[in-house]
């Protein structure tokens, strides 16, 4: 069974205007979660084979406690992931190696919503936030399928659980 987890960055700051969006950092809070992420990981021992995430500096912040945490054995920076949109997704996982079974994946909404959406299975979609509902920064769904990455289809793997910030900390 292969897992794939899909995190939404945690909260980035905008008190930096003049900042290019690709460059925006965490807000205070935003480190607060991204803490408490990696700790719910750790204590939930969530142990990626490997980590894909975003070169935005908020999804890079967003990681560094996380690796701290859970030592994954590969991490890969994607620059593409930080502004693609659902269906490009896709060409990530269907091209990742048959030996990680389970992948974490950092990146930005609205493309990590709408490939949660399109990932899920019909019966457990209801697990997920609705489109044009709130998929929050820091928030993590957990997806569960049999076969191999580029088997896997629109629709064919379950939720196996949607996490919030809050969610985690309090399970910290």
């Amino acid at each position: 069974m292969k897992t794939i987890h899909v995190l939404r960055h945690a909260k980035s700051s905008w008190k930096d205007p003049s900042l290019d969006d690709h460059e925006r950092p965490l807000a205070k809070r935003g480190r607060k979660t991204a803490k408490a992420i990696a700790e719910y990981l750790r204590q939930a021992k969530i142990t990626p084979d490997l980590v894909i995430c975003s070169t935005a500096v908020r999804a890079r912040q967003t990681l560094d406690p996380i690796a701290k945490a859970i030592k994954p054995p590969k991490i890969v920076f994607e620059k593409g992931i930080y502004d693609l949109a659902q269906r490009k997704l896709w060409n990530y996982v269907w091209n990742l190696p048959e030996r990680a079974e389970c992948v974490l994946l950092i990146g930005h909404n609205p493309g990590l919503h709408d490939f949660a959406l399109a990932l899920a299975d019909a019966p457990s979609r209801k697990g997920l936030p609705p489109q044009g509902g709130k998929f929050p920064t820091g928030a993590m769904a957990t997806f569960c399928f049999d076969g191999t990455w580029n088997e896997l289809r629109p629709g064919s793997a379950v939720v196996a659980a949607f996490k919030t910030p809050k969610e985690m900390a309090s399970q910290e």
